[in-house]
C-alpha cells in the first residue's frame, strides 16, 4: 500500500505498529491495534485528544486514551466472560488506503473478520474505520450486513478529551437529554453538566453538538447518526482500579463518547450499511 508524504509508518518500542502523521494541517498517531487515534494536534493548536501518562503500548491491550472502538457491543455483555466493550479495540486492523490532498489526509482501516472468533460476531459483516484529518478530526465507522440476516449491535467512539482541571470544566449542550446512570433514571439533564463526582452517564435523544469547555479552551463534539452519546470520568476511587491510569489522572480528562446504544442499537437488514461519525475540533 502506498504512503502519501505526510504519513509513514512507525513502531512503538513495545512493538505497536501505527501511522505518524506529519502534514501541514496536522499531526496524528493512529495505530493498527484497534484501530485506534492516540494523537490528533491541529497546526497551531493543542492535542485534541487524552492519553494516560501511564500507557504502555502493549500488545493485545487497549490504549487508555485517545479513541478506542467499542465494537460490537459497548459496555459489560450478558456473558460475564465476554470482554467488555467488545473486541474490536483489542484487534490488529488492517491498513486499506492513506489519500492526502490540499484538503485533509484520509487514512481507512478494516477488521480482518476472518480472524474473529465466531463465538462472539457470528455474522456475515464488514467493519471499517475512516479518519479525516484536517484542521479538525472526523471519525467514520461504518458497518456493513454482507451476510442473509438481521442482525444488531451497539457500539461507541470511546473519546479521550484533555483538560488541565475537570472541576473547572463545563459540558453544554445536553440540556433536555435524557441518561440513566450507574443502572437508575431516566433522568433529564436540566442544566450544563459540571463535574464533583464519578460521572457515568448514558444520554438518549441527545442533541448532535456539546460543547465541551475547559480551562484551556472549548472543543465541540459532533455526531452523526447517533442519538445517544457517554459521558464519563471515574473520579477518585475508580481511578484507583483502572489499568495504564494513575490515581490523580481523573483531574485531566474526561469522555464523551459517540454512540449507538439502548434503544439507538444499530439493526441492519442484508445489504444494509450504517455509518458512526464523530467530529472535534477547537473552537476557542
Amino acid at each position: 500500500m502506498e504512503l502519501s508524504a505526510s504519513v509513514k509508518l512507525a513502531r512503538t518500542e513495545s512493538g505497536l505498529e501505527y501511522f505518524d502523521v506529519n502534514g501541514p494541517l496536522c499531526q496524528a498517531k493512529i495505530y493498527l491495534q484497534g484501530a485506534q487515534i492516540a494523537e490528533f494536534i491541529p497546526a497551531g493548536q493543542k492535542n485534541l485528544l487524552w492519553v494516560s501518562e501511564d500507557e504502555t503500548y502493549l500488545e493485545g491491550q487497549s490504549i487508555r486514551g485517545g479513541i478506542p472502538i467499542c465494537w460490537p457491543w459497548f459496555g459489560v455483555h450478558a456473558e460475564p466472560d465476554w470482554p467488555a466493550h467488545g473486541f474490536a479495540r483489542k484487534q490488529v486492523w488492517r491498513a486499506e488506503r492513506v489519500e492526502e490532498d490540499e484538503s485533509a489526509i484520509r487514512i481507512v482501516l478494516s477488521l480482518p473478520m476472518a480472524s474473529i472468533d465466531r463465538t462472539f460476531w457470528p455474522h456475515e459483516s464488514s467493519l471499517t474505520v475512516e479518519f479525516v484529518l484536517s484542521d479538525q478530526l472526523e471519525v467514520k465507522l461504518t458497518n456493513t450486513n454482507t451476510g442473509c440476516e438481521t442482525f444488531s449491535l451497539t457500539q461507541a467512539l470511546h473519546t479521550y478529551f484533555p483538560t488541565p482541571a475537570i472541576a473547572q470544566t463545563r459540558v453544554e449542550g445536553l440540556q433536555g437529554a435524557k441518561y440513566i446512570e450507574f443502572g437508575e433514571g431516566p433522568f433529564t439533564q436540566d442544566d450544563v453538566v459540571t463535574f464533583a463526582r464519578e460521572t457515568d452517564m448514558v444520554y438518549t435523544q441527545a442533541p448532535e453538538v456539546q460543547i465541551i469547555d475547559t480551562p484551556n479552551g472549548k472543543i465541540e463534539v459532533g455526531r452523526e447518526h447517533s442519538s445517544s452519546c457517554v459521558l464519563w470520568n471515574p473520579w477518585i476511587e475508580k481511578s484507583k482500579r483502572l489499568s495504564n491510569f494513575r490515581d490523580d489522572e481523573y483531574h485531566t480528562m474526561l469522555c464523551l463518547e459517540a454512540a449507538n446504544v439502548m434503544d439507538d442499537a444499530v439493526t441492519l437488514a442484508p445489504g444494509e450499511s450504517h455509518t458512526l461519525t464523530t467530529k472535534i475540533r477547537w473552537i476557542q
